[in-house]
């Protein structure tokens, strides 16, 4: 049995951020499958706060939400460090992770999710936050330099989710005309095998993201 165990389904990408670190800093763990319709008694146990995943389980001790185990994961296995050594750079890093988490993540799923006469300010909304994304990646490969690293992590959502959103949405975003620093970030983001190799089939991902807009907008509908 290994020490380290991740409560996980495939398509949620808050879930491939703990995998890729997982990968980066080279440790062994068991992926345990979890069925979000039927939630089982563990993930249950490990987070009856939220009650949902990613849960990271380290010699049986839960550890939720997917930044706070990157950053344990981070302080355990000290081999290729994920945050920036300088104090003030671990600072930043952090901020713009929650920027992402808060205001791209919700804009973008605001924006994908709104109908009428909202949608074209829910759109202009995410694209000034994915704006100021653009200026923190400009001349950089990566975000903490020329190798992937807690932000890049963050953001990588972007590199696969974003287009199936914006399918689903109707609606586009992440050009390379638009944000040509972002987009070629994410190109090169997808293409490092801890990434690439945690990438759920886009049709999976569709249908996952499918449900949760669809009932929105239907509370949405019956509010109307």
């Amino acid at each position: 049995m290994k020490e380290v165990k991740l409560i996980a389904t495939p398509q949620s990408f808050p879930c491939a951020r703990v995998e890729w670190a997982l990968r980066i800093k080279g440790v062994e763990y068991e992926y345990l499958r979890e069925d979000l319709a039927n939630k089982s008694a563990l993930l249950l146990q490990s987070n009856p706060v939220h009650k949902k995943v990613p849960v990271l389980l380290h010699n049986d001790k839960p550890i939720a939400e997917s930044l706070v185990i990157i950053e344990y994961i981070d302080e355990i296995w000290k081999e290729n460090p994920l945050l920036p050594l300088d104090p003030y750079e671990r600072a930043q890093a952090r901020f713009w992770a929650k920027f992402i988490d808060e205001k791209c993540v919700l804009g973008v799923w605001g924006a994908t999710v709104a109908q009428g006469e909202e949608k074209d300010k829910a759109i202009d909304a995410a694209l000034e936050s994915l704006a100021f994304v653009e200026k923190e990646i400009q001349g950089k490969k990566y975000f903490g330099g020329e190798k992937i690293g807690y932000l890049d992590i963050a953001a990588g959502w972007m590199c696969h989710w974003l287009s199936v959103l914006e399918e689903l949405g109707e609606m586009e975003l992440l050009n390379a005309e638009r944000f040509p620093s972002l987009h070629e970030w994410s190109h090169n983001f997808i293409q490092t095998a801890p990434v690439k190799d945690c990438i759920p089939p886009r049709e999976s991902v569709i249908e996952y993201f499918s449900f949760g807009i669809n009932y929105v907008r239907s509370l949405a509908s019956n509010k109307s």
